[in-house]
């Protein structure tokens, strides 16, 4: 058996046997069989958390979603970026003929075949995005999600030098790659965490003999990480939320409920004009980004009105009211979660299933609805301003 890729590490009387595998090869596959079936771990450690695990051994996963938690829980730009990985998998396995993530589903299957224990080894996806998501502030956030929008819809080829530099990554890096160059402290949630989570599961693993699948990106760090003990606790938290966007989101909408009021004290022709201007703003923007997603017409109109209340509570958002209407008008069918995976894939399918549609609904109303807070706040501001 060939040692290229393995790396074994001693450790507490444990022998650990980390396989550096890409992801997109099938060379890595054949050779996660071939070590599990010669070595016989206790444990099979594999690079998946639970959600992805279950991605993998349920096809059927996302007929079970039910769309209007994922509104209600503000889960959606998070499952957004979930599809981002999808369609990235997809446009892979198309033209290169490669299914993404065999050597996982090889370890799986030889771990049971040789009846060692399986352990997902791998931190929850949700927590990596909800960490990520943390890191990248207001701005970030916007040009984050551009750059996801545009990633979906690219129709560029994967050259044959990004299919090789995949081949040291893992599907996760690999696809936030471009987002790194960016946003550098990115690293920190999606890379160097992942690495002391791994390293710590991988060590606490049961059994004398334990063998890890993992990308070939990983193991690295893992070979430095393992090393020290780490708080898996701590590094699985979702990150605090910080007091001072708190601070703003109320100051803002008490400071032009202010303004507009006293406004209108001093001069009401002036209030009327400061009101519509404030209600125009956020309801267009708002509206402009439910119609940008082609929305139903009564979504368009909720995002509308909503908006310009919605903007001076910060315990709402006009998108969840959007997409919540255009789940209760366009309710998405079995067939639409059963081909989610699948219309992630070009822009024509993206727009076109049901359950896509409502999300691009809620994360672009939400995202108009802030555009219109900065703009009808200042004209607002402008006109209490040209009135004193």
């Amino acid at each position: 058996m060939s040692e290229e890729n393995i790396t074994r590490i001693f450790i507490d009387e444990k022998e650990l046997i980390l396989i550096g595998t890409a992801h997109v090869s099938k060379r890595s596959a054949e050779q996660v069989k071939e070590v599990i079936e010669s070595e016989k771990p206790d444990s099979v450690c594999i690079e998946l958390d639970e959600q992805r695990y279950k991605s993998i051994m349920d096809g059927n996963q996302w007929k079970n979603m039910d769309i209007f938690k994922v509104i209600k829980e503000k889960k959606a730009t998070l499952l957004l970026m979930n599809l981002v990985v999808s369609s990235f998998q997809k446009r892979i396995a198309k033209q290169f003929g490669i299914k993404p993530g065999q050597e996982m589903i090889q370890g799986i299957e030889s771990a049971d075949d040789i009846g060692a224990e399986l352990v997902l080894a791998d931190r929850n996806i949700q927590i990596t995005f909800a960490r990520i998501w943390h890191n990248v502030g207001f701005m970030g956030k916007s040009k984050l999600l551009l750059q996801i929008f545009a990633s979906i819809f690219n129709k560029e080829s994967i050259s044959e030098e990004e299919l090789e530099r995949m081949k040291s990554q893992d599907m996760l890096n690999a696809t936030l790659d471009d987002f790194t160059d960016s946003f550098p402290k990115l690293k920190v949630p999606l890379i160097d965490e992942r690495d002391q989570y791994l390293s710590q599961k991988i060590k606490e693993a049961p059994g004398k003999k334990v063998v890890a699948v993992l990308g070939a990106a990983h193991v690295p760090g893992i070979k430095e990480e393992i090393k020290k003990d780490h708080d898996l606790k701590a590094i699985s938290q979702r990150p605090p939320k910080s007091k001072v966007p708190q601070i703003i989101a109320w100051t803002i909408p008490l400071l032009i409920i202010s303004i507009i009021a006293y406004t209108f004290y001093t001069n009401p022709s002036a209030g009327i004009q400061q009101t519509i201007s404030w209600i125009l703003w956020n309801g267009s923007f708002s509206a402009i980004g439910a119609a940008v997603a082609f929305g139903h017409p009564l979504a368009v109109l909720t995002a509308f009105i909503v908006a310009p209340l919605s903007s001076l509570n910060p315990l709402m958002a006009a998108g969840w009211f959007a997409g919540i209407v255009q789940a209760y008008m366009r309710r998405p069918s079995v067939g639409d979660f059963e081909n989610l995976s699948d219309d992630v894939y070009n822009v024509k399918g993206f727009w076109n299933n049901k359950v896509t549609r409502i999300l691009l609904i809620v994360v672009l109303t939400n995202l108009g609805s802030t555009l219109g807070t900065i703009i009808g706040g200042a004209d607002v501001v402008r006109l209490f301003i040209e009135n004193l």
